[in-house]
């Protein structure tokens, strides 16, 4: 039976690559369905994502093949079912807009994700968890005990064999060990006014300087606090009759629409990452 199947790598670039590539999924019998290629001139490295079918070989076949076409090419790769859902673990606190959003998206089949655990430093959101039949883990979160519960919150991560975690406005800075753990795998969600205004109420603040533009960045999670690769960004104008809760209301709106975007992206093996930038084939 006839599998599909994405296809992502990167390597330094050097002619033929794209007949390579074509060419070593021809010769076993891959059908391709879609793909998209990038030379980074001011890296020299090579991007492709491929989408192909194939009946000839077993998914353990083809990535054993792969492994020796990738090889003498210096190729970073990847390969996965399509018809595989990503197995995902989300963190949230007390602000449930993209919780709510992803759940929702998920339900009505517009993310390819397996929502395995969400896991909370609040209780607010054990009843939606349960409206959704996604096992809900309430630890709770204290300067002492932050070491233990990362621990803990990893013990569960690993369990669900995640594959993405996704910080649905967790209000919670991690540790430098636990984002190596989770370094390409995790995605995070911030307001557009970072440096600028920090801290509680950005929008006050916001709204107290009279900004004309509010939007939301999603991110991987690196040990540089909201400094890692960026995925996705976007933003909404506002002018001087919005109110706070305006800005409040719209900027959750964005920050919703953009995590969403990052999420779905990521799950279809999308995003490669080119040292502190994202090459995304959309």
């Amino acid at each position: 039976m006839s599998q599909t199947y994405t296809l992502t790598l990167s390597c330094p670039d050097r002619l033929g690559l794209v007949h390579a590539v074509s060419g070593f999924l021809l010769e076993r019998g891959g059908n391709i369905e879609e793909a998209a290629q990038y030379n980074d001139p001011d890296t020299g490295l090579f991007f492709m994502r491929v989408q192909f079918t194939c009946a000839r070989l077993t998914h353990a076949d083809l990535r054993t093949q792969l492994s020796f076409f990738a090889k003498p090419n210096n190729m970073q790769w990847g390969l996965h079912p399509r018809a595989q859902p990503m197995r995902t673990v989300l963190l949230v606190s007390k602000e449930g807009h993209c919780l709510n959003d992803l759940l929702f998206r998920w339900k009505s089949g517009l993310l390819a994700l397996d929502i395995r655990a969400i896991i909370s430093n609040h209780r607010d959101f054990y009843q939606l968890a349960a409206s959704y039949n996604v096992p809900f883990h309430y630890i709770a979160v204290t300067p002492d005990t932050k070491a233990r519960v990362e621990e803990r919150q990893f013990e569960i991560i690993e369990s669900e064999g995640a594959e993405l975690v996704v910080l649905a406005r967790y209000m919670q800075i991690l540790s430098d060990d636990f984002c190596k753990k989770l370094a390409g795998r995790a995605i995070n969600i911030h307001h557009s006014f970072l440096p600028s205004f920090k801290g509680a109420k950005p929008y006050y603040q916001a709204h107290d300087r009279g900004v004309k533009l509010i939007g939301a960045t999603a991110h991987y999670v690196t040990a540089d606090l909201d400094e890692g690769p960026i995925i996705e960004q976007d933003v909404a104008r506002v002018d001087h009759s919005k109110t706070v809760e305006d800005l409040t209301t719209q900027g959750r709106d964005t920050e919703s629409q953009v995590l969403a975007r990052a999420v779905k992206w990521h799950s279809e093996h999308r995003v490669l990452l080119n040292g502190h930038k994202t090459v995304i084939f959309k």
